[in-house]
């Protein structure tokens, strides 16, 4: 087996990685298409707000489910067959959303979508931490962020041209042509090199990981609409962390664990997981208010709204393969303290905004914040999976993505919470003021502007002083950043290893 992968190393698969990446890159740009389209399918399908949300929230449900389990399906299964699984499915789901006669079948699709897409990302990082020599995996993993990076980025733009133009199905009918593509050329060309062993699904751990990241992921993203004092919110959210504590306790005490929290005694991983998830939060800021204040405030259009996001998401793909080399010659550390300084800066800028702001300001704010972001998440996550040997590299793949999951909702439900407190309590005090001055008219359609524009300007200050909150949730990120040290991943004690052959 070690000689199998040694001679890899000198020669890693990289048509078949590529495969692979389009397939990953796909699945993600589909996650972001549909944001954009929600009032339009809305409109279509006459269904109120809380429901038609269930297009996002049970793509998001399934991935909470699989993705913890992704673990035990790269060890127990090829990768090729895992891989033309999830095409599959991925592309069934695709199909049927396009054709879709009603919301509840819209709705399915999605989840089978879900169901192919959520392998996709833990796989894909194993098969590249397999194929290449830690001294490489930088440059790998490069790649591999320009697919994690930039396809959620790309999809708002693409997604507001097509529903500006188009009907909201052609959005899965361009998705569809590369779905299929892939699920064929995989078929013809993709080959087994990752390690497989006999592994039996723990179904208790399996049923309480659903409920436990299932329910904390449903409680957190429904948090903004339903209101944080809703018992369909707080009531998932505990029942979800009850859950998830028994699942953890589990995991630590049986056998073969569905995923092994003891990975998390490798300091440099543990910190890698840390920064990530506080990093996350930050992001999702960015990416949730620019396009709020963009349009509700400015009253620019969803189609200009993702161009003006656009450029900084073109900046991290080109990016991404740089940094992954920069990281393989300097290590984690340094490109985190950069980028992370980079980002608090422009963060803090963002927390300056105001009506008057250019749009083309606040594009390179935008764009220089995402250059920023680019050369800390890739780097620090591969600095943290070097530290684990080899048969732990599943568990650390499905760690990394199920924390990402967990920490986009919650750092969206939080901040757009701090946003919404803000923006009543700023309300209050301007009305106040404007009643304290004998400034509000008296006119019903001067007291109608009057209010409206009152709420743009709670709005705003909403808006600023949660972006300041996500400059210290960065600050956070940039000391952690000090702690890193380059590392080497262990000689991997797991004997029972065998590769399986189709």
């Amino acid at each position: 087996m070690e000689a199998d992968i040694k001679k890899m190393h000198q020669n890693p698969p990289y048509g078949m990685i590529i495969i692979m990446f389009i397939g990953a890159f796909v699945a993600l740009l589909n996650n972001t298409l549909l944001n954009v389209a929600i009032p339009t399918i809305m409109e279509e399908f006459e269904v109120s707000p809380s429901t038609v949300q269930w297009i996002t929230t049970g793509y998001m449900l399934v991935n909470g489910i699989l993705i913890p389990a992704s673990a035990f399906f790269i060890q127990r299964f090829t990768n090729r067959k895992l891989f033309l699984t999830a095409m599959m499915l991925f592309s069934l789901g695709t199909a049927l959303a396009m054709l879709s006669p009603t919301f509840g079948v819209l709705v399915f699709a999605r989840m089978v979508q879900a169901s192919g897409s959520a392998i996709m990302m833990p796989l894909l990082m194993n098969v590249m931490l397999t194929a290449f020599p830690v001294e490489k995996r930088g440059t790998a993993m490069g790649f591999f962020g320009l697919a994690m990076i930039t396809a959620p980025a790309i999809g708002p733009t693409l997604s507001g041209y097509v529903v500006e133009h188009h009907d909201w199905r052609v959005l899965f009918g361009i998705v569809l042509p590369f779905a299929i593509f892939t699920l064929i050329y995989a078929f013809i060309k993709l080959k087994n090199i990752t390690p497989n062993k006999e592994v039996r699904l723990n179904v208790p751990s399996l049923i309480l990981s659903s409920i436990g990241f299932g329910g904390i992921l449903y409680g957190f993203s429904t948090a903004g609409d339903k209101g944080w004092d809703a018992v369909e919110v707080y009531g998932t959210i505990l029942v979800g962390a009850i859950a998830l504590t028994a699942f953890v306790i589990r995991q630590l005490r049986v056998d073969e664990p569905m995923l092994e929290f003891r990975i998390y005694r490798h300091p440099m991983f543990a910190l890698a997981s840390v920064i990530s998830v506080v990093l996350s939060m930050a992001m999702f800021s960015g990416m949730i208010l620019t396009p709020l204040y963009v349009q509700t405030i400015r009253g620019i259009s969803p189609f200009e709204s993702g161009l003006l996001m656009l450029p900084g998401a073109i900046v991290m793909g080109i990016m991404s393969p740089i940094t992954g080399r920069l990281f393989d010659k300097f290590g984690a550390r340094i490109l985190a303290i950069i980028g992370l300084t980079i980002t608090v800066i422009t963060t803090y800028q963002l927390s300056k905004i105001t009506f008057d702001t250019g749009y083309y300001t606040l594009m390179a704010i935008y764009t220089v914040r995402m250059l920023g972001i680019s050369m800390v998440m890739m780097p620090v996550m591969t600095n943290g999976l070097n530290q684990l040997p080899m048969h732990e590299n599943p568990h650390g793949t499905a760690m990394n993505s199920t924390l990402q999951q967990i920490s986009g909702a919650i750092g969206s439900a939080l901040l757009l919470t701090v946003m919404d407190k803000r923006t009543e309590s700023a309300g209050e005090e301007l009305y106040k003021e404007a009643m304290g001055s004998g400034n509000v008219p008296q006119s019903p359609d001067a007291l109608a502007q009057f209010k409206m524009e009152l709420g743009s300007q709670a709005m705003l200050d909403g808006i600023q002083f949660t972006f300041f909150i996500s400059t210290l949730i960065a600050i956070v990120a940039l000391i952690l950043a000090f702690f890193i040290k380059r590392v080497t991943p262990p000689k991997s004690t797991e004997v029972t290893v065998e590769t399986v052959e189709e």
